[in-house]
């Protein structure tokens, strides 16, 4: 098992566009999303994109059965995503709040939109399609935002609802990002 140290914002390597994976189903990309995998358990994340943890590439995965850091939140399947493409499948947004390992200890409400379709492929080669909505979508523009060197609080339309975790939700347990 191999944890990986997350970036931190501030971390110039956060804001690069990451480059896209060309050979599947290799040694090497196997490693890196196995790190991913135990990076990502290890922190209770929702998702890691490779960025995060100092790899310039697209590859993201996520997944949630439950998560202390997202107790109402939906389950979404376990996936590894290369060399997406997001759609949004209506204009209709929504704002919710967000949390990333890489900003830890704070939180804030992030516009996404609602229901979107996601393209890309596995790790071996495998064509993924999937049209999504709520948390599931949420969480795919999150870490896909990560390959484009976005972080969400680049996304916050209103400064007044970012903070601290433990400032803004005092009484519950704050868990690390």
């Amino acid at each position: 098992m191999t944890v990986r140290a997350v970036l931190k914002m501030g971390d110039p390597r956060l804001l690069q566009e990451a480059r896209r994976v060309n050979k599947f189903n290799t040694p090497e990309l196997d490693a890196l999303i196995q790190d991913m995998k135990d990076t990502m358990a290890a922190l209770n994340g929702a998702g890691l994109a490779a960025p995060q943890i100092g790899v310039d590439q697209q590859v993201v995965i996520f997944g949630v059965d439950y998560n202390p850091r997202y107790p109402q939140a939906e389950a979404v399947p376990f996936t590894v995503l290369i060399n997406p493409v997001v759609t949004p499948l209506s204009k209709k947004m929504e704002e919710d709040w967000e949390g990333c390992l890489s900003v830890p200890g704070l939180r804030g409400m992030v516009p996404r939109y609602i229901r979107i379709r996601y393209e890309g492929v596995d790790q071996l080669g495998n064509a993924i399609d999937r049209r999504v909505e709520g948390f599931h979508a949420r969480v795919v523009q999150h870490e896909c935002d990560h390959l484009h060197g976005i972080l969400y609080p680049m996304r916050i339309t209103d400064f007044r609802t970012f903070g601290f975790t433990d400032v803004l939700f005092p009484g519950q347990e704050v868990l690390d990002d």
